[in-house]
């Protein structure tokens, strides 16, 4: 199974729905899950989900693109606290708080927590209590925004 591919459906049952895929997960486990996280301005609601899961899984079995036993398509909003992975969301949750690990010392640390102060040229802009720092993009291991109540 080649989980491009499956992005690649995702995407264009997304587009049809009007919405952007976020992040496709495969797990296997007691049973085989294809989860695909899917986001809009404003919010998604569980129309946009059902939509894009009737295109998908049509796109899914017309391609056979997930082979061998049964298997659960879920279609979901990213919450909260999603994963930030591609460029544009570090612009598009600017001012937002995030935690960020990378897999190098940048400063001589590998955790962040601050303000998503945009992105440029390959770096990712963090403002921890008033100072920037620059994160690069490809060292960046896992980041999500942070929950405030």
């Amino acid at each position: 199974m080649e989980l491009e591919r499956i992005r690649d459906a995702a995407e264009r049952a997304a587009r049809t729905a009007g919405v952007e895929v976020v992040d496709v997960e495969w797990k296997i486990g007691k049973q085989r899950f294809l989860r695909v996280y899917i986001d809009k301005p404003g919010g998604i609601s569980h129309r946009d989900c059902e939509a894009v899961s009737e295109q998908l899984g049509v796109l899914l079995d017309v391609e056979d693109l997930v082979p061998g036993p049964r298997y659960i398509l879920e279609i979901s909003s990213p919450g909260l606290d999603r994963k930030l992975t591609k460029a544009p969301d570090f612009e598009r949750f600017a001012g937002r708080l995030a935690r960020i690990s990378t897999l190098e010392p940048v400063e001589n640390s590998t955790f962040f927590e601050g303000r998503l102060a945009g992105y440029s040229n390959g770096l990712v802009k963090l403002d921890v209590q008033g100072r920037i720092i620059e994160l690069p993009l490809a060292g960046i291991r896992k980041a999500n925004l942070v929950v405030e109540w």
